[in-house]
C-alpha cells in the first residue's frame, strides 16, 4: 500500500512503487542502488517526495509520497534508551540533498538509525545526504554527512553505527534536548543584536553566537552575502546550532533560500516579537490584538516561507494563535482577519463609552509610556500602593518582571492626588525599536489610551547602555500618534543602578523636558513625583464653599455624588460644605455661595 497524497498519480506509478515492498535492503547498508533508482525515477515523474521506512532486517516497512517540499512520516515507536529500529530514505525533488529543519528534526525526535535525503533532478541522482544521532555533552544531536557520491553512502557500514550509539545511549544518561540553539545575525549594529538577544531569551532560546556583517544594503535574496552565510553554517556545525534569528523583517523569499543553504530554521525578528506577544497575551483583547498581528504578517508570506510553516519543526515561529491557520487558504485567514478587527472595533468602542464616562466625571488621565522593561509596570503598581483610594486596595497588582514585554494588558487604576482630586494611570504596551507595524495597527485600541490622557510619564531605565536610541524609539512613536503637544515628564527610572554621568548626560540633552529621577522597585523619590503629577495635571474643578439649608438636604446628597468633598459642617443655618466642582454644579449651586 502507498501511503500519503497519491491524488492524481497515474496507476503504473503506483504499482512501480510497490515492488519496492518486494525489496529487501542489507542489514549492514543503509539503502541499495535498486531502490534508490526507483524512488529517483518516479520523483523525476511526479515531482514530489518519496519516503522509504526501512526497519533493522531491511525489510520495507512503508512507502509515502508526499508533496514537493515535505512528505509524512510512518507512525514510529519511541522508546527510552533506544534507536528506534528504523530508518528513512527519501528524495528531495529541488536536486539539493541537504538535510532540511524538518528532516534533522525527525531525526532527533524519532531516534532514528539514520535519515537519507536523496537530489533528484530530471528523475537522475544528484548527490545524497546522510544524518545519524549522535551524542554531546549528554545531549542527542545530529551528526551529518552532506552531499556525497551514492557509492560512499554504500560504504557506510550501518551495523557499526547502530552499535555504537545504541552502546551510549543505553549506558549515559542522555537528554534529549528539545531547546533551541540560536545564532544571531544582523548588519545594523552590536547594540541592536544585544536587544535581539534579549528579545531571544525572552522566548527561552540559548543565543550561541551573534554574527554582525557591516552592509550598506541588504542582499535581496539572502539579506547577507554568500560567503557570511557559509561561515554561519560552519558555526552552526561546530555549536550544534538549530535555529538562525536575523535581526531585520525578511521576505518569505529570503527565508526560502537560507534555509535552503543553511539546513536549519530561519526566523527574523518580527517573527521573535510577535511570538513573544503571543506567549504574554493574557486578556481576550492582548490575544485578538497579536493573532490578528500574526495572521497579517504571515498573509503575503504563505507561499514565500520554508520550514517555518512545518507542523513538526516546533519552537519560535510556530506557535500560538496563528498555527491552526498556517496551513490554510489565503481565503480563510482574510475572513479571520476581518472577523477580529470586527472584534478589536467592539473593544475600541467598549473602551470609548469607559473613557467618555470618565471625561464627564472631570477625572484626569494619566498613561505610562515607554520602551518596554523600563519598569512602567514596576511603577504603576508602586503609585497605586501610596495613592490608591482606599476601596481599591484590593485590586491585583498588574504582572512585573525583568524581562521583555512583561506587560501587554492595559489596565486603569484609580490613584488620589495631593490635592484629593482623583485621577487614573493606565500601563500601556512598551515600545521597542524596529516594532512590527502590524503590531502597531493591531494594538492601536491599547495606544488611544495615550491619545486621550492629560499627561503622559516618559518612564525611561536610566541605566540602560542605549538609553537614548531607546528614548528617540519612543519619541518616534508619540510622534506618529500626535501626542508631543501634550504635558510629558521624563522619569528617569532606576537611578539606584545607574551611573551618575550618565544621568547627569540624559538631562543636559533633555534639558527642555520636565525630568524627575526615581526608583520604582526602591521607592525613591515617588512621592516628589506625585507632587509633579498633581501640578502637571490640568485642574477642571473650581474650589468651592456653600452653606446649604437643612430644607434641602438633597442638594447635600447631589454634592456628596458629583464633587469631591474637602470638609462638612453643621451651622445654625444649614450644612457648610467645601468641595471641588466642575462647570456644571458651580453653575447650579450659585446661589448657596459663601
Amino acid at each position: 500500500m502507498i501511503y500519503g497524497n497519491i491524488d492524481g498519480i497515474k496507476k503504473s506509478v503506483l504499482e512501480k512503487l510497490e515492488t519496492i515492498y518486494e525489496m529487501k535492503v542489507p542489514k549492514y547498508n543503509i539503502t541499495d542502488e535498486t531502490l534508490s533508482e526507483i524512488i529517483c525515477y518516479v520523483t523525476g515523474i511526479i515531482n514530489r517526495e518519496i519516503s522509504v521506512a526501512i526497519d533493522r532486517k531491511g525489510k520495507i516497512i512503508s512507502v509515502t509520497i508526499g508533496d514537493s517540499r515535505a512528505v509524512e512520516l510512518p507512525l514510529i515507536d519511541i522508546k527510552e534508551k533506544k534507536l528506534s529500529g528504523i530508518r528513512i530514505i527519501h528524495t528531495h525533488p529541488s536536486g539539493n540533498s541537504k538535510l532540511s529543519v524538518v528532516d534533522i528534526s525527525a531525526l532527533i525526535k524519532l531516534k532514528l538509525d539514520s535519515i537519507v535525503a536523496i537530489g533528484v533532478l530530471d528523475g537522475k541522482l544528484t548527490d545524497v545526504s546522510v544524518g545519524f544521532c549522535s551524542i554531546y555533552n549528554n545531549i542527542l544531536v545530529p551528526e551529518t554527512l552532506e552531499k556525497i557520491s551514492m557509492k560512499e553512502l554504500l560504504n557506510i557500514d550501518l551495523s557499526d553505527k547502530i552499535k555504537y550509539i545504541q552502546d551510549i545511549i543505553s549506558k549515559e544518561d542522555v537528554v534529549e534536548d528539545d531547546s533551541e540553539r540560536a545564532i544571531i545575525v544582523g548588519i545594523d549594529s552590536e547594540e541592536s543584536l544585544e536587544e535581539l538577544a534579549e528579545l531571544a531569551r525572552a522566548c527561552d532560546v540559548k543565543c550561541v553566537h551573534s554574527v554582525l556583517q557591516k552592509r550598506d544594503k541588504i542582499d535581496t535574496a539572502h539579506y547577507i552575502g554568500i560567503g557570511k552565510i557559509e561561515e554561519i553554517n560552519l558555526i552552526k556545525q561546530s555549536l550544534y546550532a538549530n535555529v538562525i534569528i536575523f535581526d531585520d523583517e525578511l521576505a518569505g523569499s529570503q527565508v526560502r533560500n537560507l534555509e535552503d543553504i543553511l539546513g536549519v530554521k530561519v526566523i527574523d525578528r518580527t517573527t521573535l516579537i510577535l511570538e513573544i506577544f503571543a506567549r504574554r497575551a493574557r486578556s481576550k483583547e492582548a490575544r485578538i490584538q497579536v493573532e490578528l498581528a500574526q495572521l497579517k504578517y504571515r498573509l503575503p508570506r504563505l507561499m514565500g516561507l520554508g520550514t517555518m510553516l512545518s507542523r513538526t519543526g516546533g519552537g519560535i515561529g510556530t506557535r500560538g494563535p496563528g498555527e491552526k491557520k498556517l496551513e490554510v487558504d489565503k481565503r480563510h485567514i482574510r475572513e479571520r482577519v476581518y472577523d477580529l478587527t470586527k472584534e478589536l472595533e467592539k473593544v475600541r468602542k467598549t473602551r470609548e463609552v469607559q473613557r467618555e464616562k470618565r471625561t464627564n466625571e472631570n477625572i484626569p488621565k494619566i498613561s505610562l509610556v515607554g520602551y518596554t522593561n523600563a519598569g512602567k509596570s514596576t511603577l504603576r503598581n508602586a503609585l497605586c500602593r501610596i495613592a490608591a483610594p482606599r476601596d481599591t486596595n484590593k485590586k491585583e497588582n498588574v504582572f512585573e518582571a525583568d524581562m521583555l514585554f512583561a506587560t501587554l494588558d492595559v489596565t486603569t487604576r484609580a490613584i488620589i492626588l495631593k490635592d484629593n482630586r482623583v485621577a487614573t494611570i493606565t500601563d500601556t504596551v512598551g515600545f521597542v525599536r524596529k516594532l512590527p507595524h502590524d503590531l502597531v495597527e493591531a494594538f492601536k485600541s491599547t495606544l488611544e489610551e495615550v491619545v486621550f490622557s492629560d499627561l503622559l510619564l516618559h518612564v525611561v531605565d536610566s541605566s540602560s547602555e542605549t538609553v537614548f536610541e531607546q528614548i528617540e524609539a519612543v519619541n518616534g512613536v508619540l510622534t506618529e500618534l500626535d501626542v508631543n503637544n501634550k504635558k510629558i515628564i521624563l522619569v528617569l527610572n532606576k537611578i539606584d543602578k545607574a551611573k551618575h554621568e550618565q544621568i547627569r548626560n540624559i538631562e543636559e540633552k533633555y534639558k527642555n523636558l520636565q525630568i524627575i529621577k526615581i526608583s520604582a522597585k526602591e521607592n525613591i523619590n515617588l512621592e516628589d513625583l506625585l507632587d509633579e503629577i498633581t501640578l502637571g495635571v490640568p485642574s477642571k474643578l473650581k474650589k468651592m464653599s456653600y452653606v446649604i439649608p437643612y430644607t434641602e438636604q438633597n442638594l447635600v446628597s447631589n454634592l456628596h455624588k458629583n464633587s469631591k468633598i474637602e470638609t462638612e459642617e453643621y451651622l445654625e443655618e444649614g450644612t457648610r460644605i467645601t468641595a471641588f466642582v466642575d462647570e456644571k454644579i458651580y453653575n447650579q449651586y450659585k446661589k448657596y455661595m459663601i
